[in-house]
């Protein structure tokens, strides 16, 4: 049921990371795949890897808080596949500043990218995936959204709100056929953090407070999207799926 052949999904944020394990898990199952971020070159070696493989990808250097860069992102996508039919709002931005200290300029930078990056992509995809009645929106939220975490108030505020989007939009599109739904992941091991995972006591103080005592790898993650852009969850919108190794839930 997972089987993507002939689907077209967009990922943003995939130059790196999640996101770009995330486009490699979607292109294996079949789909073509854009792939939108601010640096080209990360994006090309992705076309290239995907190319290499057998597969179908487009890379597609956005400004995802720009709103003629992510119609620019949209149009490319359905000039190059013929269609849309997964969308993948996976682009943002973390601070780790305390409230008192935080600028109003970097608390706008947090919410442009994780909140209003994912407005603008769903509403730049979602013409065509209401004209064509069908589609499937997964936005990556975060288990901060769902805990108080100090020093992270622009982020956890930005994929709260994120979490309140998709469930909003899962009723607005419900009638066209098109589920929108979230994951929350957690701590996943990914290059992003891998100067955290090096400091021996930091990564012990991060795995203390996930009661599976590890973190997660980029795979866990990219077999829950695949469940939510494929048609094992067509009866499914408006949901959000924690992976978190249980830190969440403490």
């Amino acid at each position: 049921m997972t089987d993507l052949t002939g689907k077209v999904a967009i990922v943003t944020g995939a130059g790196r990371g999640l996101g770009r394990a995330m486009a490699h898990g979607l292109a294996r199952t079949g789909a073509a795949v854009t792939v939108a971020a601010r640096t080209a070159s990360e994006l090309d070696s992705f076309v290239d890897e995907v190319k290499a493989a057998g597969g179908q990808a487009l890379a597609c250097p956005t400004d995802i808080t720009d709103e003629a860069s992510v119609e620019r992102m949209v149009d490319a996508t359905v000039e190059t596949f013929g269609r849309i039919d997964v969308l993948v709002n996976n682009s943002g931005i973390v601070a780790s500043t305390p409230l008192i200290d935080q600028s109003a300029d970097e608390w706008d930078r947090v919410v442009a990218t994780n909140l209003r990056g994912t407005f603008l992509a769903t509403k730049a995809a979602g013409r065509h995936l209401v004209a064509q009645g069908s589609g499937k929106v997964v936005n990556i939220a975060s288990n901060f959204a769902l805990q108080g975490v100090a020093n992270h108030a622009a982020y956890s505020a930005s994929k709260a709100g994120v979490i309140a989007f998709t469930r909003s939009m899962a009723i607005e599109w419900s009638r066209h056929n098109i589920q929108v739904n979230a994951l929350a992941p957690g701590y996943f091991a990914t290059p992003l953090n891998a100067e955290m995972r090096a400091d021996a006591d930091t990564l012990a103080k991060v795995v203390r407070a996930i009661p599976a005592r590890r973190m997660g790898e980029p795979d866990e993650l990219t077999s829950w999207l695949l469940l939510l852009a494929s048609s094992a969850s067509d009866f499914m919108t408006g949901e959000v799926i924690v992976i978190d190794g249980g830190q969440s839930v403490r």
